[in-house]
C-alpha cells in the first residue's frame, strides 16, 4: 500500500472505475470501485466544510 497522503478525489475514483470496467486491472473488483467512490465522497465533504 502506498504511503501517499493525498486524499482520493472524484476524478481519481472515476479513473479507477473506468479501469475496472475496461478490464485493465488484474485484481480490482466491484467492491474496490465502491470503496474508491465512498472515499472520494467522504473526502469531498471534508473539503467543503
Amino acid at each position: 500500500m502506498s504511503n501517499n497522503k493525498k486524499p482520493m478525489s472524484k476524478e481519481d475514483a472515476s479513473r479507477i472505475q473506468s479501469g475496472v470496467d475496461k478490464g485493465n486491472t488484474k485484481k480490482a473488483d466491484e467492491g474496490f470501485k465502491q470503496r474508491a467512490q465512498k472515499s472520494a465522497d467522504k473526502n469531498e465533504k471534508k473539503e467543503s466544510k
